[in-house]
């Protein structure tokens, strides 16, 4: 079989496969679970490059299938997946839809053009260094699976606060902070033990508010 097949993909295997089943639940309009498969493609992501690193003899080839193969199920989980839970929320409502498709559209293509940057980028960098990289450019598309759960809870909570509204108009300004050159710092130990937490309560908040 084609391809390269060891330990070090199962997690981003493991996020993609969430995706897909995540978008399942999106047509079932079974939002909540649909959010908790974000969640899980968001931890496999933060977890997966420290997997990969951690093999010591990885050939050229793996390194650089590793880059592309990380790119594309980001796009299908960090892309693909959130557009069509935007998507589907404006359904049942004509003029909402114009706002759902346009939303969509500029934020896979925001996700596409900063993941093909990295990928380009990122290949680069590793062909002179094998030092770690410490900033990211522009937001890291993995935010999403903390940030749009964030406000669909809001959205729940805060019942004066339409949700499709708030959603789509937050994937158009994602979409735009994608492609925005700035730099986020990559975080530490410390950084990954926040996120975690922070992943936690997003996940407990979902559980609580959301069906």
């Amino acid at each position: 079989m084609i391809g390269f097949y060891n330990y070090t993909v199962i997690l981003t295997y493991i996020g993609l496969a969430s995706a897909v089943v995540g978008m399942t639940q999106v047509f079932g309009q079974n939002y909540r679970n649909a959010l908790l498969c974000l969640i899980i493609c968001g931890t496999c992501d933060m977890f997966d490059g420290k997997i990969a690193r951690a093999k010591k003899d990885r050939t050229k080839q793996e390194k650089v299938f590793g880059i592309q193969i990380d790119s594309l199920c980001d796009l299908i989980c960090f892309g693909m997946f959130p557009a069509t839970l935007g998507y589907s929320l404006t359904v049942g409502n004509e003029k909402l839809k114009i706002l759902g498709t346009v939303s969509s559209v500029l934020f896979v293509l925001g996700a596409v053009i900063r993941l093909g940057y990295f990928n380009v980028v990122e290949q680069e960098r590793q062909e002179i260094t094998e030092e770690h990289r410490e900033y990211y450019q522009g937001l890291p598309v993995t935010s999403v699976s903390l940030i749009l759960p964030c406000i669909y809870i809001l959205s729940v909570y805060f019942q004066f606060l339409p949700l499709e509204w708030m959603y789509n108009i937050a994937m158009m300004i994602i979409a735009f902070l994608f492609v925005l050159d700035f730099r986020v710092k990559k975080p530490g130990n410390v950084g990954v033990i926040i996120m975690t937490i922070a992943g936690l309560a997003v996940l407990a908040g979902v559980l609580i508010f959301c069906e």
